[in-house]
Parts: C-alpha cells; structure tokens; sequence
C-alpha cells in the first residue's frame, strides 16, 4: 500500500510526457478519447504491476528483465499495455525508454523513502483511503453534472447577473469596437477606401465590406465585438504613450509603412478601470453562471441522499 503515492506521481510524470507528444501532433490521429483511454489503461498497467513486481526476484519469471533496481525487477509482459497501437515505432521506443526511466527513478527514491521514513511515516493506509474516498465522490459529482447540469444560458440570465453585479466588472485593460481595414499600397480604389471606412451609410459598409472581402490583406468589420486596445495596436503601426488620451481624441486613424495602409474608425472605446460592458464580458458571465448552477446541484444531491438516509435510519451521530 505505501508504494501507491508513489507510483501516483509516477502516473502524472506519464501523463505529461504523453500530452508533450501530443502537443507534437504524434497523437493526432488517436484524438482526445483515445488518449484519455490510454491513460485509463496506463494507470491500470502500473498498478497491477506494483501488486505483481514490486520485490519480485529474478528468477521468479521466465523472460528477461528490462531493468532492476535493488532487488525488484522490470519486465517485458509490464510494459506490454502502455504503448497505443496508433503510433510510429520511433514514438512507441521513445515512450516504452521514458517510462523505464522514470520507473528506474521513482523505484530508486522509493528505497530511499522507506530506508529514510520511520514506521508510522511509511504508513500511508489512512491517506489511501481518504484518496479513493475524494476520488469515488469526485467521479459521481462529475458524472451527476455530465448528466444533468443545465447548460443553456438565455440572455435573459446574462442581462440579470451582469445588473445585479455590476461591481465586479471592471476593465484592465482599455477597450475597443472597431472598423478596420489593412491594405497594400498596391490595391486598387483606396481613395474609395478612404471615404467608406468614415461614412455612417449602409450603402458604403456593404461597399467597403465587398472591397476587404476581395482586396484587403486582413480586416475587421464586426462593431457588436469589443477588442482588447492593444491586440488591435499590435496589428497598426500607431505608437501611444497614452493609450486612454489617444482614445479619446482620434476617432479615424489612418497610417501607412513601406507596403501597406491602414484605416481605423473607432466605433466606441471603454477605458481601463471602468466598468465593462456586457458583450465583453457575456462568455465570463456564462460560465459563472454555469459553475453556480453546477455547485447547486452538487449541494442539493448531498442534501437528498443525507435527508433520506436521516428518514431511513442508516445513520447515527453518538
């Protein structure tokens, strides 16, 4: 039993040498559900092997060992579920020497550990069974919210928490709704250009959304969006030492480098430390609401199963 803690850490080192591969796209094909079940299978692999290597001797097993340390061994049948079939054989023989190594390491800090802990220290069964108790009541909650948290949140929702909370949103940073267009100096009707980005009539947005479309090297047209102001400084070649006076006296932009020009019109500007608006801070909004409704429902099932079970007799406080 006190090897388990141990050998949980060794699970993580796995987990997060496996995710680094698939970072590299070395997993791509065997996508998330794949991954989560190699992983599954993993754990699975490692603890059976504690219950089944762990101070086994050599010549307890027919086939040859793949490492020792002191006098427990490492075998080929352990490694046997660790490698998913859907990668190289150059992946497979990377993660088969990762996971050797870090059993090496962690055998060799376990001997250590038990050489160096007293008695009552190497005793870990009470921490074990605090473990597998916050795990099985975290996996249920888990599935309880899978199958019944209500994850649709009208407008309605996001207009009365934002009211009512008003308080809580406040900007960092300043904020933008824009117009903006980004064009080589080689395009052709850029005076047109000039006049559409400024003018407030419907005809010239359709006007100069059809030019961007086809002739604009990048471009953003959707005013019902706020941008942080200084992603969209990163994108035009304009330097502010003050960015909320900047703001504040320039509606139109209009500056040019070597190869291109670019046309800003500033829709509308929150500045920093005021309160922000709603459709900043809608997606913010929608998961607090979500994680309220997740936690309720957490709450209302440990008082269902506590108030049955207090009708039912099936426990008793001495």
């Amino acid at each position: 039993m006190r090897h388990i803690f141990l050998n949980l850490l060794f699970v993580q080192n796995q987990f997060a040498f496996v995710k680094k591969l698939k970072t590299q796209r070395l997993f791509a094909s065997a996508g998330i559900v794949a991954f989560r079940s190699f992983l599954q299978i993993l754990c699975l692999a490692i603890v059976l092997f504690n219950s089944s290597c762990n101070g086994e001797k050599k010549d307890e097993r027919t086939e040859k060992p793949v490492a020792r340390v002191y006098e427990t061994f490492l075998y080929p049948s352990d490694l046997k579920n660790i490698v998913p079939h859907d990668i190289s054989a150059k992946d497979s023989a990377l993660l088969i020497k990762n996971f050797i190594e870090k059993w090496v390491q962690d055998m060799l800090v376990l001997k250590h550990a038990e050489q160096n802990l007293t008695t009552e220290q190497l005793n870990v069964d009470n921490q074990m069974a605090e473990y597998r108790k916050n795990l099985i009541i975290y996996n249920y909650q888990s599935e309880l919210v899978k199958q019944k948290l209500d994850t649709v949140v009208n407008q309605k929702d996001l207009e009365e928490y934002y009211n009512n909370n008003q308080e809580s949103f406040t900007l960092k940073d300043n904020i933008v709704k824009v117009w903006y267009v980004k064009v080589n100096k080689s395009a052709p009707n850029i005076e047109k250009v000039k006049k559409w980005y400024r003018s407030e009539q419907p005809k010239d947005f359709i006007s100069l959304k059809s030019y961007c479309i086809q002739f604009a090297d990048n471009y953003f047209l959707d005013e019902n969006n706020w941008l942080l102001f200084d992603e969209l400084l990163k994108e035009v070649p304009v330097t502010s030492l003050n960015p909320e006076l900047f703001l504040k006296t320039n509606r139109f932009i209009e500056v040019a480098d070597s190869s291109f020009q670019y046309f800003v019109n500033v829709r509308g500007f929150r500045i920093k430390n005021s309160v922000s608006p709603l459709a900043f801070e809608r997606e913010n909004i929608r998961n607090i609401i979500i994680n309220k409704r997740k936690l309720k429902l957490i709450e209302e099932m440990k008082r269902e199963v506590y108030n049955n079970a207090k009708e039912k007799g099936k426990f008793e406080e001495y």
